[in-house]
């Protein structure tokens, strides 16, 4: 057990439950002091398909829940330093097994690559507003006209976004998205609010707007509301929606997520063993 770092508090997000006092953890290297592992930051590291937390990783700069080892398709990250020769007994079993549960994945290439910030980083960002004082830092962060209404006020500012939480979208900067709202669903991220949008195109009162909402949230385009729901229909059971990849609706391709061992013949599905 160790005393849990004093960043982890001071990185808690506002709609995270208070950090434990101390945290169990074991040795993955052994280089005569304590010392942490990340390898990538937790907000939105498994918001879609393709990727996994396998490790989280003790850390002495960034958030409780950063990732110490991951898989992002094909590819392991390992986020530790020490040889070989300087790792635990436990830490090469543990690498050993990486790669073995990483193997199954040979040839499923990465789906989402990087292309905006996880809604999560709305809440980071904006309990810094006082904090950072080059202003041009939020320009691509906060709608200007929020930065003046919350001018000196970190927690308001922080309120506005978790009571929009469900509608956060990014836009250049981070807005909430009233236009979902006014039409009464739930969230901008649920497949429910997808088929529902989708409905909305034979709806004459309502058309348009789903369409600029369906535009919005996923990278199809189609002329008519029937090749719309064709499509939603061939897709049903793989959608997934993904803030880094761009606040999109995304459709994982057929047989992506068959996983295999590598010397114990195919399985279906993922798992650990």
């Amino acid at each position: 057990m160790v005393d849990a770092p004093d960043n982890y508090a001071d990185r808690r997000l506002a709609n995270e439950p208070e950090i434990p006092a101390q945290i169990a953890v074991w040795k993955v290297q052994d280089t005569g002091k304590t010392s942490g592992g990340v390898v990538g930051r937790k907000y939105g590291f498994e918001d879609s398909p393709d990727a996994e937390v396998l490790v989280e990783g003790l850390n002495f700069g960034k958030e409780y829940g950063a990732v110490g080892i991951g898989r992002h398709g094909n590819v392991l990250q390992w986020g530790y330093s020490a040889a070989p020769s300087k790792m635990t007994e436990a830490g090469r079993r543990l690498f050993l097994n990486c790669v073995v549960h990483i193997s199954r994945f040979e040839g499923k290439g990465i789906l989402v690559r990087r292309e905006s910030s996880h809604r999560d980083d709305a809440l980071r960002l904006a309990a810094l507003i006082t904090k950072i004082r080059d202003r041009s830092f939020f320009d691509a962060t906060f709608p200007p006209a929020l930065m003046e209404r919350f001018k000196g006020d970190p927690d308001g500012l922080v309120q506005y976004y978790l009571d929009g939480y469900e509608f956060i979208y990014k836009d250049k900067t981070f807005v909430v998205d009233e236009e979902l709202q006014a039409l009464g669903l739930p969230s901008n991220r649920r497949v429910e609010t997808l088929e529902a949008l989708v409905g909305m195109l034979s709806d004459k009162p309502k058309a348009r707007a789903a369409r600029v909402l369906l535009e919005r949230y996923t990278i199809e385009r189609f002329p008519t509301p029937e090749a719309w729901q064709a499509w939603l229909d061939a897709s049903l059971g793989r959608i997934y929606f993904s803030d880094v990849g761009g606040y999109k609706f995304r459709v994982t391709p057929e047989g992506y997520m068959d996983t295999k061992w590598t010397e114990h013949g195919s399985i279906t599905g993922q798992g650990t063993e």
